[in-house]
């Protein structure tokens, strides 16, 4: 048992300096393990980051578009709202003209149907006058 003992080394439990030594040493074989992973060593990474930044750009200008687009509707409802307003203005101008006009137009008949009657009453005095003589 002795010979066994004595041929197996002793148990050493690290020091406070090799811990730090074995963990440096494992942060370092995990960093160049992801540099070796990374994305920009591989030979097709450029040419997706290219179709990406097209991708981004062509939605970018459909962006713009649309609202272009969206502006000149914006700029087309807001003409056509404005000539509708000036045709209603103008329609009811005319219909305030019409009315003034009818006003007017039946103001004068009124008048002469007053200046009518008045002479057919004046016509009948005449007449019962002339034959009272």
């Amino acid at each position: 048992m002795t010979t066994e003992a004595n041929d197996m080394k002793e148990f050493r439990e690290p020091s406070l300096a090799d811990r730090r030594e074995m963990a440096a040493k494992a942060r370092q074989t995990i960093l160049e393990k992801a540099r070796a992973k990374s994305a920009v060593n591989d030979p097709g990474f450029a040419e997706r980051q290219a179709a990406r930044r097209a991708v981004s750009e062509a939605r970018d200008v459909r962006a713009a578009e649309r609202k272009l687009a969206k502006a000149a509707a914006a700029e087309r409802e807001e003409a056509a709202r404005k000539a509708e307003q000036v045709e209603r203005a103008a329609a009811l101008k005319a219909a305030k003209e019409a009315a003034v006009a009818a006003a007017a137009e039946a103001a004068l008949r009124a008048a002469a149907a007053k200046i009518e009657s008045k002479a057919a009453r004046d016509a009948r005095y005449a007449a019962r006058k002339a034959r009272k003589r």
